[in-house]
C-alpha cells in the first residue's frame, strides 16, 4: 500500500516532523498544515502532541482543530491521535489538580499514574490488544516506545447502538493498568509514539494506512 494522502496536523506541537518522517517510510504522501481544506480532504489525519494536556487543547482551539477533528470523524473520514493527541479525545485531563475539557469523543479522564511507578513513564513497554484489531495485526506481541506521566486508567464505554462495533481498547501497564490505545470506526489513537517505536512502530503506521 502506497501513496494515501494524510495531514499531520501543525498547530505547534514539538514532535510532528518526526511523525512526518516515519509516515512517509511507511509510504504515505504526507503534508504538515493547518489549512482546512487540507485537513478535511485528506485521506487521514494524524494529531500528534507533546506536553501538558490543557496547553494541546488551547493549542489545536486556536486554530479550530476540535471542529474539524469533529467533522472528520462525523463523515467517516480516518483521523490518528498521537499521545497527548490521544489523551485530549476523552473527555477531560487533570494534571497538577487542574481540569481541562478534552474533546470528549470517549468517556473517560486522564490522571496521573500512580505515585509509587516511576514516572514519566519512559521506553519500552508490551501491550495487550484486543482480538480482532487492525491496527496492531502482526504486532500483537511487540514493544511500543512511551513518554508520559498521565493516563487513562479506566474505560466505560455504554454501546447505545446495537450496529455499531464497539471501540476496541488496548492496555499497557506501569504502576496501574492504563489505555495504551483505541479503535473506534474512523478514529483511532496510541498513546505510545509509533514514530519512535522502530519497526513495530513502522508497521502500526502501515496498518493504519491500509484503513485509509
Amino acid at each position: 500500500m502506497t501513496g494515501r494522502d494524510v495531514v499531520v496536523l501543525d498547530y505547534g506541537s514539538g514532535n510532528v516532523h518526526s511523525a512526518v518522517r516515519a509516515l512517509e517510510r511507511a509510504g504515505a504522501s504526507v503534508e504538515l498544515t493547518r489549512n482546512t481544506e487540507r485537513v478535511l480532504e485528506a485521506d487521514g489525519l494524524v494529531v500528534p502532541g507533546v506536553g501538558a494536556f490543557s496547553a494541546v487543547m488551547d493549542a489545536l482551539t486556536a486554530i479550530d482543530a476540535p471542529r474539524w477533528i469533529g467533522r472528520r470523524i462525523a463523515g467517516s473520514r480516518p483521523v490518528l491521535g498521537i499521545c497527548v493527541g490521544h489523551q485530549i479525545l476523552f473527555e477531560r485531563g487533570v494534571e497538577h489538580g487542574l481540569a481541562a475539557e478534552g474533546m470528549g469523543e470517549w468517556p473517560g479522564e486522564v490522571t496521573a499514574l500512580p505515585e509509587d511507578a516511576v514516572v514519566p513513564h519512559m521506553g519500552w513497554n508490551t501491550v495487550t490488544p484486543p482480538a480482532g484489531t487492525r491496527l496492531f495485526a502482526g504486532i500483537e506481541d511487540e514493544r511500543f516506545y512511551f513518554v508520559h506521566s498521565y493516563a487513562v486508567q479506566s474505560w466505560d464505554f455504554d454501546q447505545q447502538i446495537a450496529e455499531m462495533a464497539p471501540p476496541q481498547v488496548t492496555w499497557s501497564h506501569h504502576g496501574a493498568d492504563f489505555i495504551a490505545a483505541v479503535e473506534n470506526g474512523p478514529l483511532a489513537a496510541t498513546q505510545f509514539h509509533p514514530e519512535k517505536s522502530g519497526d513495530a512502530g513502522m508497521q502500526l503506521l502501515q496498518n493504519w494506512l491500509d484503513t485509509l
